[in-house]
C-alpha cells in the first residue's frame, strides 16, 4: 500500500490517466474526487464487496435444464 500526505486542493496521478484530488477537510472528514476514463470502475468498498458477496451466492446456484425448459413451455 501506498501511503501518501496531500493538503487540499493537491492530487495524485495514477496510472497516468486517473486522478485522486482532497476537496474538503473538515471535522475529521477528508472529501475527494476521483477522476478516470468512462470504462473504470470505482465503487466504495463496502459496495465492491456487497456486490463480490452477491455474485458468489449466485453462482453457488444451480438450475436444471429440464425444469427451466418446463417452465418456459408453460410461458408460451
Amino acid at each position: 500500500m501506498l501511503i501518501l500526505s496531500r493538503k487540499k486542493d493537491e492530487s495524485i496521478i495514477i496510472n497516468g490517466d486517473i486522478e485522486i484530488k482532497i476537496l474538503e477537510i473538515e471535522d475529521g472528514k477528508v472529501r475527494i474526487g476521483i477522476e478516470a476514463p468512462k470504462d473504470v470502475d470505482i465503487f466504495r468498498k463496502e459496495l465492491y464487496k456487497s456486490i463480490q458477496e452477491e455474485n458468489l451466492e449466485a453462482a453457488k446456484n444451480t438450475v436444471d435444464i429440464g425444469e427451466m425448459n418446463r417452465f418456459l413451455k408453460k410461458k408460451k
